[in-house]
């Protein structure tokens, strides 16, 4: 495409362990791909826990839940008992009411009868939600005295709301806890319900509650309602957005640990917030690190209470801001590492609620993996001499682990390979890098040059394909190349279906992300979540139905040091979806309005496209101009589908005529899961 372009108890300090977390500062760690169990089986059906469990069975809390008190070493859930998969109210129960622990995999929305029903869940559980298709409709669940050692995880929990809102008579909770101990809740999405979306009550202890997202609700999370001083409860890394009250309301808790979470208040919406976080009675409370944007009294305190703050940031909000009195020092409990408050938009827009890599697990078989190492351990040195290991059209997945290091190569997948999955087996994504160097106009070793398709560092062709723990790069440089005509420079192409792109990075200047199908006829969805896309003149582009899903979307300045740019360039056929970019977050250190979110990308000419990009949710940096479409090649953005739906930050603007925004009605039919069509997006 051509550029226009802290003092405990005694009893709790004597042994404490730091759990092993799934994922830090909102990266999924990558799942063990050999020996993972079948995914698919039959509901209910029961599969031993052994060394194929997957990775995330596990897993074990952080924070006061890690905590050894009450004879309970920690919270690790149902890990000791046999991963059942179910997906009806009928096996949820069974399971979740047994006397034996179990790893407990929702596969699916479960809609519950009646209406508000909590389910009794007893101890050592492990509740997860298969991806993000784990869906607990229309009720909850519900943790009675001396329940211990429950872990709830990576579902989806809403909509038993009865349309009142502050409603006195209907308890339906997506999660109440009432005299249990040793809880983690983790990665959920929780809104909607009747009353409130957590309830910590009658003394429950040694609760953690992390990486959550709460939202579109009266009472978000109430902790204590007890005259004892009991409650240890450590609340981190949560997005608390569009919550009237208790956001949380923390009643005579003996050590509440509350870090990192971002609590937001739209302004323009219907919700409103009463308060934010609330000391209440006897409550010692250490508040570090959290962002509050737009809330009303955001932090407050009843005289007996204690607040100790440091290191938050408020942005917007009036009203009561209170600390006073003497707390507690968390690490005397228990080890952690703060983020800082200013990224938090950034790092729970991409890290908060479900994530694609819990609770799924692979095909119908273990998959087969080759490995690569540059240092000669593995079975080969380049990743493209292990692709051409894969069989043709090989019918089952084939995972291609490459350990550490950076491969200087191009990588083909072509049409005849699907179900092959490239994977870094580092500890972030950054220890493994594809890297090449091709421009569309650097010289062919046969003549002619590579134009921008054919630039590309790593081109998938086949379907299925998924790259997880990984960075994909092109580092051509545009300052050293100025003889060149064509500075297009590709790091990832797509041209196939069912493409999952999960916790990687795609880094280039020019046309980084080329995102395209088979044919012009032929539908190519891609999805990719948890991710960093880098690049500054339409570097998300093509013709493909993608979605970019809890993602960082980094703008970068020009070789020459200049800040002008184009996000998106979509060149959608008629009667296919664009690009969609929802739940994420577009920043990057160049100057302020100098980015356009998009504009039409009619390659060839043709006039038959119909180009679309939907940027929802997402937060904008000030770089967004405030006009954030524009024309390109002749052809008019008014002409094609571009639109916004309830962005946030200093980048985020009304609706007006150079500013299309979606109506509710609009945006109920531009979510993600009508891109992916009935697809979803299975980590294996």
């Amino acid at each position: 495409m051509s550029e226009l372009s802290p003092q405990p108890r005694q009893p709790r300090r004597a042994r404490h362990r730091r759990g092993r977390t799934a994922l830090a500062a909102g990266i999924p760690l990558a799942l063990t791909a050999a020996g993972a169990l079948a995914y698919g089986v039959a509901p209910g059906t029961q599969v031993r826990a052994s060394a194929a469990a997957p990775s995330w069975a596990s897993d074990t809390a952080d924070g006061f839940a890690s905590v050894n008190s009450l004879g309970q070493n920690g919270t690790y859930g149902g890990r000791d008992g046999k991963t059942v998969t179910v997906k009806t109210q009928a096996e949820l129960e069974k399971y979740a009411t047994a006397a034996e622990p179990y790893v407990i995999v929702v596969a699916g929305a479960i809609t519950m009868n009646p209406v508000g029903k909590e389910i009794k869940v007893q101890s050592d559980k492990t509740i997860v939600g298969a991806g993000t298709s784990g869906h607990i409709v229309g009720g909850g669940f519900f943790l009675g005295q001396g329940v211990h050692n429950v872990i709830i995880r990576n579902l989806t929990i809403r909509d038993a709301y009865q349309g009142v809102w502050n409603d006195k008579d209907h308890d339906f909770d997506a999660i109440q806890l009432d005299g249990a101990h040793h809880v983690w809740i983790d990665h959920n999405d929780l809104r909607r319900m009747a009353d409130g979306l957590i309830d910590v009550r009658k003394d429950s202890t040694n609760v953690t509650v992390s990486w959550n997202k709460l939202s579109d609700n009266n009472k978000t999370f109430g902790i204590g309602w007890t005259e004892n001083v009991t409650t240890d409860i450590t609340i981190h890394h949560n997005w608390i957005r569009e919550t009237e009250q208790r956001n949380p309301s923390t009643d005579n808790a003996a050590h509440a640990h509350l870090y990192n979470n971002w609590l937001e208040d739209v302004p323009g919406t219907s919700i409103a917030s009463s308060y934010g976080n609330y000391a209440r009675g006897a409550t010692k409370m250490v508040l570090e690190n959290s962002y509050f944007q737009g809330f009303k009294n955001p932090v407050i305190k009843d005289s007996g209470a204690a607040i100790v703050q440091r290191g938050s940031v408020f942005s917007g909000t009036s009203g009561r801001n209170e600390s006073g009195g003497t707390a507690f020092d968390p690490k005397a409990f228990y080890p952690y590492t703060l983020d800082k408050a200013a990224d938090l938009p950034s790092v729970l827009t991409a890290g908060a609620g479900p994530r694609t890599s819990i609770g799924t697990t692979a095909g119908a078989a273990a998959a087969t993996t080759l490995t690569v190492a540059k240092d000669g351990s593995g079975q080969y040195t380049t990743v493209q001499a292990a692709v051409n290991a894969v069989p043709a059209n090989n019918p089952s997945r084939v995972v291609i682990a490459v350990k550490p290091g950076t491969y200087r190569e191009l990588v083909k997948v072509p049409a005849g390979k699907p179900h092959v999955t490239i994977q870094g087996t580092g500890g972030s994504r950054k220890d493994t890098t594809i890297v090449y160097n091709n421009a569309s106009g650097t010289p062919k070793p046969g003549g002619g040059t590579y134009g921008t398709s054919g630039s590309a560092t790593v081109a998938v062709e086949a379907d299925d394909f998924q790259a997880r723990n990984l960075t994909i790069s092109n580092d051509f440089d545009e300052k050293a190349n100025q003889n060149l005509s064509g500075h297009q420079a590709v790091a990832l192409r797509t041209a196939a279906d069912r493409v999952f792109l999960d916790g990687i990075i795609v880094s280039g200047d020019q046309d980084t992300l080329l995102l395209d199908t088979a044919a012009k006829d032929r539908l190519g969805r891609v999805y990719l979540s948890d991710s960093y896309v880098i690049g500054n003149v339409d570097f998300i582009f093509g013709r493909a139905t993608a979605v970019v899903d809890k993602s960082v979307i980094t703008l970068k300045k020009r070789w020459d040091g200049t800040s002008a740019g184009y996000v998106t360039a979509p060149s959608t056929a008629a009667n296919r979806r664009g690009i969609l970019i929802a739940n994420s977050t577009v920043n990057g250190d160049v100057s302020n309005g100098s980015f356009h979110l998009g504009r039409p990308w009619h390659a060839g000419g043709d006039a038959s496209l119909d180009p679309q990009t939907t940027v929802r949710n997402t937060s904008l940096s000030a770089a967004v101009k405030s006009t954030p479409w524009t024309d390109m090649s002749g052809f008019s953005w008014k002409d094609d589908r571009f639109a916004e739906y309830r962005n946030t930050g200093a980048g985020a603007g009304p609706a007006g005529a150079n500013r299309p925004q979606l109506t509710d009605a609009q945006a109920a039919d531009q979510e993600v899961a009508d891109w992916l069509a009935g697809w979803t997006p299975t980590a294996s």
